[in-house]
């Protein structure tokens, strides 16, 4: 896999003038669909599993948990938290598309660890209106994992809970540890 991190800075892969990063990501979609073939599936998860993890770019989902596609649904936001839109996503792929397993994923390093709240005031003041969602933002990488559970596990609308884990990827490591949801 090719990441920022990694792309050639040569003249074969320079934005030319006048082109965006989104112009580029366009042309790498007509290369992909040149050689694409309907893999035939359904929207339906074939291991019946949605993953919620942070939307870091470090994170390479597919490759750390070893899935293929069509294994899983992906519901990726900022911190990997539980929200009402999380819920939403839950609620949908487990009562409308037969998930039945929820892996929460946080991870090291984690750039909410250094927001707070007063970000909405920063954005109040810099554009006149304050969002009307909160930040999430957390200290303890492990709490915030069991809060994130709790939020599974005690929602309505989701149905089955019984098997909801959490865990933090280790971004220097690639390793998953799993959060004990008592301690």
């Amino acid at each position: 896999m090719t990441t920022s991190a990694s792309v050639p800075t040569g003249s074969e892969s320079a934005i030319t003038a006048g082109d965006t990063v989104t112009d580029r990501l366009v042309e790498a979609n007509a290369r992909y669909a040149d050689s694409f073939a309907d893999p035939g599936m359904d929207a339906r998860p074939v291991l019946r599993v949605a993953v919620v993890a942070c939307m870091d770019a470090r994170l390479d989902l597919h490759a750390a948990l070893g899935l293929e596609l069509g294994d899983c649904h992906t519901i990726r936001n900022a911190g990997g938290v539980v929200t009402d839109d999380v819920i939403r996503s839950l609620t949908i792929s487990q009562r409308k598309l037969g998930t039945r397993s929820v892996v929460l994923i946080h991870h090291t390093g984690c750039g909410l660890e250094s927001l707070t709240e007063d970000f909405r005031n920063e954005l109040e003041v810099e554009v006149g209106q304050r969002p009307a969602w909160a930040v999430e933002s957390f200290r303890d990488v492990d709490q915030d994992v069991r809060q994130s559970m709790q939020r599974v596990r005690t929602s309505p609308f989701v149905p089955h809970t019984d098997d909801v884990r959490g865990f933090v990827f280790d971004v220097k490591t690639g390793l998953l540890r799993e959060v004990d949801p008592a301690s």
